[in-house]
């Protein structure tokens, strides 16, 4: 991604604050004890791992060779783990007419569950490095270890801790195809249209299972990035402030507030907006958002020929991987 809207910094705390005045006082009521879940060590090793996996296949330009390959590699590796997995295949159009063979990749863990989690990534990158210092690589594809392999990383490594140790409610694992497929640049048409996400889009209309609903959804994107630092997403206040103040709280109890920050950011038009109001599931984006950056917007190599491996941290990928993985165990 991504198309952003607007960015802004202000604490964000006065947010969730509630007002007191006027209140009658209320009796303290009894509470039951919360009981203590075991949540097992993210290993960042490990998803560090499958990041250069998908980077070793080349970029993941829909239509490319290293694009089928690494589905195919994808959907293999998330079976090992889920109870099923599968591709959900789809054709979209892009921005300049090109017909994209789109695969969604979606694993499922306890289907007979009704009460469910969605996380989610987008596996594909960009085939524009439009954000290039250097002009002569403007049409050239992205290895994408940063935007997009490291939330698929993320999610891949939480799915091996979930085959070792049952969360005990419903998970879906969805990676979306054709997301960072958008106008360039220096295109006319960039900025008209919903060019991005195409893949969320199809999906949050066609869902995996009839009727599908999710409590809500956490989706991964640019999570990687050595350093990182992880503002409140604008439409994910708006859409289900609820469980940003859970995500961000969670991170920041178990020691991770470094990399979680208690600031609102811009408004991404990412996967996360398509599954909010077409599919209604409260969805949060957690996405490297960074004012300060070379781009001012996201990681100073977003949409770069250098957003390769040795970009990525494996104290970053612990601090994201942690966060999502005890928040899932604590639902039960």
């Amino acid at each position: 991604m991504k198309k952003i809207n607007l960015i802004f910094l202000l604490p964000v705390f006065m947010l969730f604050a509630c007002n007191e005045a006027g209140k009658q006082p209320t009796k303290e009521k009894k509470q039951t004890p919360k009981v203590k879940v075991e949540v097992p060590s993210f290993n960042s090793d490990s998803a560090y791992a499958w990041i250069e996996k998908q980077v070793a296949f080349g970029p993941r330009v829909p239509n490319s060779d290293a694009h089928k390959a690494c589905a195919s590699w994808l959907v293999d590796k998330l079976g090992e783990f889920t109870d099923t997995a599968f591709i959900q295949s789809f054709k979209t159009r892009a921005f300049d007419g090109t017909v994209l063979n789109g695969k969604n990749i979606i694993g499922v863990f306890n289907p007979g569950i009704s009460n469910r989690i969605l996380l989610c990534a987008h596996w594909d990158t960009r085939p524009f490095a439009d954000h290039d210092p250097d002009e002569a690589n403007h049409r050239t594809a992205i290895d994408g270890a940063n935007d997009g392999g490291s939330g698929v990383g993320v999610l891949l490594e939480a799915a091996r801790q979930f085959s070792m140790k049952d969360p005990g409610l419903g998970v879906d694992i969805i990676f979306f195809d054709t997301e960072d497929y958008g106008p360039p640049q220096d295109s006319q048409q960039r900025g008209e249209g919903d060019w991005w996400g195409l893949g969320s889009q199809y999906w949050a209309g066609n869902p995996h299972t009839m009727n599908y609903f999710a409590s809500f959804g956490i989706l991964l994107d640019m999570v990687g990035a050595k350093d990182a630092r992880f503002l409140m997403e604008g439409y994910s206040l708006m859409y289900a402030p609820g469980f940003v103040k859970k995500v961000w709280e969670t991170a920041n109890r178990i020691g991770f507030g470094n990399y979680f920050v208690f600031e609102q950011g811009g408004y991404i038009e990412d996967d996360h907006k398509y599954i909010n109001e077409i599919r209604n599931i409260p969805t949060i984006d957690i996405i490297h958002l960074d004012p300060n950056s070379v781009n001012r917007s996201f990681f100073d190599h977003w949409h770069t020929v250098e957003d390769t491996m040795d970009k990525i941290g494996k104290p970053t990928l612990k601090a994201v991987g942690q966060t999502v993985i005890t928040v899932v165990y604590e639902m039960k």
